[in-house]
């Protein structure tokens, strides 16, 4: 296997992918990180979204080697950035007192020149998942349409819900060199065309070649792929509860008594090794790309929810220690010996969906609209699987009075329930989605007192002690300087604190 970092720190690793994957060797090129490094330099072409390197090779072709390449590439865009930017402002964790590695993040001063290569790696990710649908379609080969278009819209709606108005409609078409940027609603409303278009294609009647070694996820199980689809669906219309209530209610009642599945297993890629540039994208990124192993240190909002109830996952998450209050990176007085470290892995799964995920959807869907049928089962069951992921027994948590039992009470009740276990669920690696739903439901709750005063309340958030924006907590991410200076349609600069479209 050669190394990426061997040939030029900024090679796309979709076009890597594409020139030394081999079909019988698919899961051993699963490499996903070395090209997407955060803190490497950047090439001009870097950012070019509508870059499409399809043509490079004969041996690209086919949809089998094509579509490994765009799998990894939201994975690495995902797994290496937006689960950091995710994981600081959802409070799974915080910046040690003796690194300053994300200080940016955890005092809430990312700007844009900060991160640039998040929205490239992304795209260039989109850019073969496009040419993938845009042949697939061409060929009939409706299989392949519905992998592609669901790992579209999963990416894309990661895009919207944390940069806002993104390119959509027009992005990753070589002839059109400054894509338009379609608004929030714009963007959703045509994930949702794409998805139904998709679903409503006959698999029996897909042409051409099967998906199964290729597809990192369920290995050309396509009833999963369906499933999958269809919880983004729900999380589409899940995301407008707020904003446009009457839509959301009855798209998702419609979509529940239509019958369909939902996913019941994890969407994840689970084939990382332990070796340089084959490992979990977070991990591959901050403990061997940083050679640091203590960068991202416990945060006392989710380390004193677990310990205040007795969370056996709490030796999962962190090292022993004391935790750090959430952007406590200037604290003098605790040794860093002292302070508890997050625990990754570099065989982690990286989750696209989980499972987990995917029933607490469904639970907050039940509580909403169905008068709450079937929505402790779902709460039980999700639950219970977020402890069976790290082989714990959740049982007697659903069963005892406190926090994790299901409270069957008014709808404030019960989705503060749901959407705190989602929250604890989501750690380490899926953190942007606990922060999309705190900003969408305000669950966690936002703390009335730092996490130094007496009264602090455990799990709730706290704003950071060195953040910048007078006391008001980041509400998305501003596009990287590269797209404001070579795009004449970007949009103009908000503030990291205004809310995107469907929070306000």
């Amino acid at each position: 296997m050669v190394n990426l970092l061997q040939i030029h720190p900024n090679v796309p690793m979709a076009v890597y992918l594409k020139y030394h994957s081999k079909p019988d060797k698919m899961k051993k090129t699963l490499i996903i990180i070395s090209a997407l490094s955060i803190f490497s330099a950047c090439s001009e072409k870097d950012f070019d979204i509508n870059y499409d390197p399809d043509n490079l090779s004969p041996q690209a072709t086919t949809l089998a080697l094509q579509l490994p390449a765009g799998m990894a590439g939201i994975a690495g865009a995902q797994g290496a950035y937006y689960t950091i930017f995710g994981g600081f402002w959802a409070q799974y964790y915080t910046q040690s007192n003796s690194a300053s590695q994300y200080r940016n993040l955890d005092a809430y001063s990312a700007g844009t020149n900060d991160y640039n290569r998040a929205w490239s790696a992304m795209y260039d990710g989109l850019g073969d998942l496009r040419t993938v649908k845009r042949k697939a379609f061409q060929q009939g080969n409706w299989k392949y349409y519905l992998i592609a278009t669901t790992l579209e819209v999963h990416a894309s709606q990661l895009m919207t819900d944390f940069y806002g108005d993104i390119p959509y409609a027009e992005a990753n078409q070589q002839d059109i060199l400054e894509p338009k940027f379609n608004t929030g609603p714009e963007v959703y409303d045509l994930m949702i065309t794409d998805l139904k278009t998709a679903l409503a294609k006959d698999l029996a009647t897909s042409v051409g070649e099967t998906p199964s070694s290729d597809d990192f996820v369920f290995g050309g199980n396509m009833a999963n792929w369906k499933a999958f689809a269809n919880t983004l669906l729900l999380k589409i219309y899940m995301r407008q509860t707020k904003v446009n209530p009457s839509l959301a209610q009855t798209e998702i009642t419609s979509l529940i008594n239509s019958g369909v599945t939902f996913l019941d297993t994890d969407a994840a890629i689970t084939q990382f090794e332990d070796a340089p540039n084959r490992s979990n994208p977070f991990y591959e990124t901050d403990r061997r790309q940083l050679n640091v192993a203590t960068n991202i240190r416990a945060s006392t909002t989710m380390n004193s929810f677990l310990l205040s109830n007795n969370d056996p996952r709490r030796d999962n998450f962190y090292t022993p220690g004391a935790a750090l209050n959430q952007g406590d990176f200037n604290n003098t007085t605790l040794g860093s010996s002292s302070i508890a470290v997050l625990i990754i892995n570099a065989t982690d799964p990286l989750y696209f969906m989980s499972r987990s995920e995917s029933l607490f959807l469904q639970a907050e869907a039940l509580a909403r609209y169905f008068g709450g049928a079937g929505a402790k089962e779902k709460y039980d069951a999700g639950v219970l699987e977020a402890f069976n992921r790290y082989s714990k027994d959740g049982a007697p948590f659903i069963a005892a009075t406190g926090v994790y039992k299901y409270p069957d009470g008014t709808l404030d009740d019960n989705l503060k329930a749901i959407i705190t276990q989602k929250w604890v669920s989501g750690f380490p690696a899926n953190g942007f989605e606990a922060f999309f739903d705190q900003n969408r439901t305000g669950y966690p709750k936002i703390s009335a007192v730092p996490q130094s005063d007496a009264g602090y309340i455990p799990g709730e958030l706290a704003y950071s002690i060195e953040g910048i924006t007078g006391g008001v907590f980041p509400r998305r991410f501003v596009y990287p300087n590269t797209v404001q200076t070579r795009n004449r349609f970007a949009p103009d600069l908000e503030k990291i604190t205004t809310p995107v479209w469907w929070a306000k």
